[in-house]
């Protein structure tokens, strides 16, 4: 067999590969075998129809043709493994000439990785947030853990903002009680947005046994997005009770003996989350600018898979689960549709570029994987799945992706290496220090392209 690369662009090149009749002997013996297999012929057993009556009843034709099948996948394969090809996707296969008894001649153009230059990255400069939380915070803080001690009393007068109702609902749509659309013993606090719109107005003012009707948008259900008129029955009124502020309340909702003990806590909880937040941050930005200094081509086949998969993941999934469609979707985004297909197209440019960079960059640094990264990484991966961590690498090992996740953690420590070498100052103009952060929660942006080219690599491989 032989075989020639013409790079096409820098992302897409033509193999042409020649192939000796003779190499096709394997194919050729499995296709008689395999027909031998489908047909039967009067006067010979099953399976033992010798070759030239095969030729004679179903044509020389059809037994290239199986043979040429069977045989272009691997001949492909060797072809790419010769040139040191990184491919992505399927080929488009053209066999521009078969000779019975003397050649194979194939054509196969397929998209590659381009080859990338990592420039010197060691200048990046970023600023991000300072961490500062004020008094105000921390009072915000120890007020939110107030509220969820409260406790509700129930009071015979009119609903008020802020008290807790007990309500049935029924729903209707052109005059129909919907079959999801009727609730019953809903506790609801007036105020709180937390079900439909115009339900406050509606029970303000209400006393136990008291209903009124509006008119409201379905958030959810089998008529989400459609207007419904909601009838509302206030069956109990209670008025929410907050705990005193003070060494008592401390002791109740929290390990602290004193007030003072749980603002001081609940300070320090804050400051770890704005730091993790600026953390998060410089790795963002530091990825930013990582990406304005090499130059990435972006293969348009490639792209294309990547922008359909995002918008079936948000139409099919995310959507489907509220009941939206893509339609009502932008409408409430206040998008339109084109710049719902822009917005797409560059995140994906920019997800496949960034996988591209940081994997040539755990090639540059020579970056590995251990087992202990990974198990943390997979543990994180089933704490936002929802899954237990069992269940997670259940689903990992039969779907075949763990080669996604070590690629995901390998492309997190790149861009650890990258963060660790810039210089990140924050707002106040203090240098900070960001080397001591998980480089595992670098994985996050990396891994925004992984669903297409994970899917373009398998079809390559079968």
């Amino acid at each position: 067999m032989k075989s020639a690369v013409e790079n096409l662009n820098p992302t897409r090149v033509r193999l042409t590969v020649e192939v000796p009749f003779e190499e096709l002997k394997d194919s050729l013996d499995a296709a008689y075998k395999k027909i031998n297999q489908q047909v039967t012929v009067k006067g010979f057993r099953k399976g033992k129809i010798p070759a030239r009556v095969i030729d004679q009843r179903f044509g020389r034709g059809a037994v290239l043709e199986e043979a040429v099948n069977d045989a272009l996948p691997k001949f492909y394969t060797e072809a790419v493994n010769e040139a040191e090809l990184n491919v992505l996707g399927q080929p488009e296969v053209d066999i521009t000439e078969l000779k019975d008894g003397e050649t194979l001649n194939f054509t196969a153009e397929v998209d590659v990785r381009p080859a990338i230059e990592i420039p010197d990255y060691s200048g990046i400069e970023v600023e991000v947030d300072a961490v500062e939380v004020t008094d105000e915070d921390v009072e915000k803080s120890v007020e939110q853990l107030r509220e969820r001690f409260a406790s509700t009393t129930p009071v015979e007068r009119a609903a008020e903002d802020g008290d807790v109702v007990t309500v049935d609902l029924e729903a209707k749509v052109e005059g129909e009680v919907l079959e999801d659309g009727v609730a019953n013993g809903v506790s609801y606090t007036i105020g709180s947005g937390e079900l439909l719109d115009g339900i406050d107005d509606a029970v303000k003012g209400l006393e136990a046994g008291g209903e009124a009707t509006f008119t409201s948008e379905l958030k959810g259900g089998s008529a989400a997005g459609k207007e419904a008129e909601v009838t509302v029955k206030v069956t109990q009124v209670a008025k929410r009770e907050l705990p005193e502020l003070d060494d008592e309340f401390a002791q109740m909702a929290s390990e602290f003996d004193t007030l003072d003990e749980l603002r001081a806590d609940s300070r320090k909880r804050l400051e770890n989350m704005k730091q993790f937040d600026q953390a998060t941050q410089a790795q963002e930005r530091v990825l930013e600018k990582l990406l304005e200094l090499v130059e990435v081509p972006v293969p348009e086949k490639l792209l294309e898979d990547e922008i359909n998969t995002r918008k079936h993941n948000l139409e099919h999934h995310q959507l489907g689960q509220m009941g939206l469609t893509l339609d009502k979707y932008l409408e409430l985004q206040g998008k339109t549709a084109e710049e719902f297909e822009n917005e797409t197209r560059e995140a994906a440019v920019k997800g496949i570029k960034t996988q591209f960079v940081l994997d040539e960059l755990v090639k540059q640094e020579k970056l590995n994987v251990n087992q202990e990264e990974l198990t943390e990484h997979l543990m994180r991966r089933a704490a936002s799945s929802g899954m237990s961590p069992d269940q997670f690498a259940q689903a990992v090992v039969e779907q075949g992706q763990v080669p996604l996740l070590v690629g995901e953690v390998a492309r997190g420590k790149a861009l650890a290496v990258v963060v660790e070498k810039a210089t990140v100052k924050d707002t106040n103009g203090e240098i900070i220090d960001l080397s001591d952060e998980d480089e595992d929660e670098a994985a996050a942006e990396p891994a925004d392209a992984e669903t297409s080219e994970a899917a373009a690599e398998e079809k390559s491989e079968g």
